[in-house]
């Protein structure tokens, strides 16, 4: 299934507590058990003004349904067609 990732504009977001972050995961985590197994959050990272979240997903569109639904920004949604890392120097 295809993985994408999701840039959410979201301004202070850096300064977000735990407690806040925590709510935020919990009220995605509803969304995604509502869904079903066709959407899977993999990971976040937090910046000061942006989320960017991996996701794995059938098509984009379900990605924009989970944002909708849980009430998230969607800014921008990419889909990862390759992955590298330092290993790929080595290949």
């Amino acid at each position: 299934m295809p993985k994408y990732v999701i840039e959410r504009d979201m301004p202070g977001a850096g300064g977000l507590s735990a407690e806040q972050l925590k709510g935020a995961a919990q009220t995605s985590c509803a969304v995604l058990s509502q869904m079903g197994t066709r959407i899977q959050w993999v990971e976040s990272f937090v910046t000061d003004d942006k989320l960017y979240c991996i996701y794995i997903a059938p098509d984009e569109n379900v990605v924009r349904q989970h944002a909708e639904k849980g009430g998230f920004p969607c800014s921008r949604v990419s889909w990862i067609r390759k992955l590298i890392d330092p290993t790929t120097a080595e290949a």
